[in-house]
């Protein structure tokens, strides 16, 4: 099932693309998506779709931080109704359990979701897709959007503690340090912002209950009923592996359920907790594998095995090559 994203999710995609050397309607059009998309911010558009015209851009036009350029300019309006509802929230961490609660209005895909603990949070940024494949540009473009998004009640000057993606450091790090005013972590164990918790607590002005009362109810009547369970079993799986709890009964623990009841659901979409774990670790693993600066002890641990032995012997039998070979084939970063 595609998951749909707001077209705004390509706001300034033209222009990045132009000054890339690219044709956006070529790229559109290549991608499966309609040249309407980059005039109509409402309209309902595939995600996995728009991840593969993101990944294609950059390898085409040899800019690896495509997605972080369209991050450039974005405002919170760009957000829709969710942007709005942002503004009257009376704090930030509130404003961000909105984004947490009604996400899929803007992004079906995405997940976010605030982790706190000894004084810190860690506002994650999880990009969910029933198949796999590079999603470097449009992680780089939504972990962006967040931080800007943190930035219009924290300030323009604020800087966060740290900010964290998966994939590997490129080369060059100018664009990173000019869109988000710092230097980024490379090769992390997650994607999204690091800050103080007491910085969630940051009043917000502009905020008025009645209109964010308005705004989230009609939020609420979009979003009723429209959450798919394997999308929640993903997200709770993310959590999970690195900690080596990644079983269904754990998953429906976490979820309230019982696991044949979790096993019923899931079936009733068309999937089972095997194959969704299988196909995420599959994915995962492409990225950490390729990347140089984990070991592949710390690969294993990511995905949840027990020891290098046990990953070694999955990735063999889902990728027909030992580990070890496939980093060896794989491009050093640029």
């Amino acid at each position: 099932m595609t998951h749909l994203v707001r077209a705004a999710a390509l706001t300034h995609y033209a222009d990045v693309a132009r000054s890339a050397g690219l044709d956006p309607w070529r790229m559109l059009a290549d991608a499966g998506l309609p040249r309407a998309c980059l005039a109509d911010p409402e309209l309902r558009i595939s995600g996995e779709a728009v991840r593969e015209l993101l990944e294609r851009s950059a390898e085409r036009s040899g800019v690896e931080a495509f997605g972080l350029l369209m991050a450039e300019g974005r405002r919170i309006s760009n957000l829709g109704a969710l942007g709005l509802l942002s503004r009257e929230e009376p704090t930030l961490r509130l404003a961000l359990q909105s984004f947490q609660r009604f996400g899929r209005v803007h992004n079906e895909a995405l997940r976010q979701r605030i982790e706190e603990a000894e004084g810190l949070a860690v506002v994650r940024e999880d990009l969910l897709f029933d198949e796999g494949g590079p999603m470097r540009q449009a992680t780089e473009l939504v972990v962006a959007v967040a931080l800007r998004t943190m930035r219009v009640f924290l300030g323009n000057d604020w800087r966060a503690r740290r900010i964290c993606f998966t994939h590997q450091r490129p080369v060059d790090l100018s664009v990173h340090r000019r869109v988000l005013g710092q230097t980024p972590a490379f090769s992390q164990d997650f994607n999204g912002v690091v800050c103080l918790s007491a910085e969630l607590d940051t009043p917000i002005t502009s905020a008025d209950p009645v209109v964010a009362g308005y705004i989230r109810r009609q939020l609420q009547t979009v979003t009723r009923g429209n959450v798919r369970v394997s999308d929640e079993v993903r997200q709770m799986a993310l959590v999970l592996l690195p900690q080596g709890r990644c079983t269904i009964e754990e998953v429906a623990r976490h979820m309230g359920v019982h696991r044949r009841t979790l096993h019923r659901q899931l079936a009733g979409e068309g999937h089972s907790f095997a194959a969704l774990l299988q196909a995420l670790r599959e994915n995962l693993a492409q990225g950490y594998v390729a990347d140089r600066q984990r070991t592949l002890t710390e690969v294993s641990q990511l995905l949840g095995f027990a020891d290098l032995s046990s990953f070694s012997r999955w990735y063999r039998r889902s990728f027909g090559e030992p580990a070890q070979q496939t980093r060896s084939a794989a491009p050093t970063a640029r």
